[in-house]
């Protein structure tokens, strides 16, 4: 079974981290908390039941960190997250406290969990550049993504309850009040707005040219459709009833806004992915109801709902002058 771990908060997904980190090293793994030098980590010392193996064991001080992202499809190799050349990359500017706490003796062993993917290769790459720029041995460095974190989750079943995270098709189950407090705060946030209530139709051109003429990738687009497109029909008779209008405008009003972002925007992101997930965060960081866990998904899916319903992103029937801007 697969979860929605961006649907997580960053404190939520570190809960998970240390009940895995529990069963793998021991029960004795201290839980996450800000050190002095203003990192979050968690810690453990003694032997390790589980990790690497029941017959060699780590042994000493481990330090453990948890780095969630709200995106989808992310993995550890974009360079937000690491790159060789990057100085400000996520690894990166981990590496100057990995070192002083191995300096200190703080630090015998290193894992770093992330809902990422992680491929053999970025696993191996990563794990060399730590070790080489820490002085920490290689065996000593463990990184886990979201394919080994779903691995665990299989073999440590109770985690998941106890940690209270949602499996990745569990029906979006919202009352009509739940929609109206979220396009209520859509709207509440629309810094300079306008409201314009009576846009022309545009006709709906079908999903794959739209994620053609975005630059949206084929599988950034397979995982919302596989986790939202069952929820347009219920948001689309949402907003389409009448005693809904108000709402509907505060809808529209959020949709305004929102092109005129992507379109000031577009130029700084290479695909309509980044885009997307550009849109996310401002909305997380923007509204605390938004936040909540259980609005995150539904925010999610009323804005997929606004990219499937040819609300926001070219529509193929843009005039030259916006393809231009979008393109630039």
């Amino acid at each position: 079974m697969k979860y929605a771990y961006e649907n997580l908060s960053p404190e939520q997904f570190e809960t998970l981290v240390t009940l895995l980190c529990q069963e793998l090293l021991g029960i004795s793994v201290q839980g996450f908390a800000t050190g002095p030098d203003g990192g979050r980590d968690a810690r453990f010392e003694g032997t390790a039941q589980l990790h690497p193996s029941v017959s060699e064991p780590w042994k000493g001080r481990v330090v453990i960190q948890a780095k969630h992202t709200n995106g989808l499809n992310k993995s550890f190799t974009e360079s937000e997250f690491y790159s060789a050349t990057s100085k400000t990359s996520v690894v990166a500017d981990e590496i100057p406290r990995i070192t002083s706490l191995k300096n200190s003796g703080e630090l015998d062993h290193y894992m770093l969990f992330s809902n990422r993917r992680l491929t053999g290769n970025g696993e191996s790459e990563i794990r060399r550049a730590i070790s080489a720029a820490c002085g920490v041995p290689t065996g000593s460095i463990y990184l886990c993504g979201i394919e080994q974190i779903e691995l665990w989750l299989k073999r440590f079943r109770s985690i998941p309850e106890i940690a209270g995270i949602d499996p990745i098709d569990s029906p979006l189950i919202v009352s009509p009040e739940d929609i109206a407090e979220i396009v209520a705060a859509f709207a509440q946030h629309r810094d300079g707005m306008v409201s314009i209530l009576d846009d022309p139709p545009t006709p709906r051109v079908d999903l794959a040219t739209k994620d053609r003429l975005n630059g949206m990738s084929d599988d950034y687009s397979k995982a919302l459709r596989r986790k939202y497109l069952k929820d347009t029909e219920q948001i689309r008779q949402f907003l389409a009833a009448p005693e809904n209008d108000e709402l509907l405008s505060a809808y529209e009003s959020a949709v305004d806004e929102f092109e005129l972002r992507i379109i000031t925007h577009r130029k700084d992101y290479q695909s309509f992915d980044q885009v997307m997930d550009y849109l996310i965060d401002l909305l997380f960081e923007r509204d605390p109801i938004l936040r909540q866990r259980q609005h995150k998904r539904l925010t999610r899916a009323l804005l997929f709902y606004m990219y499937w319903n040819c609300d926001i992103g070219a529509k193929g029937d843009d005039s030259a002058e916006t393809d231009e801007t979008l393109a630039s």
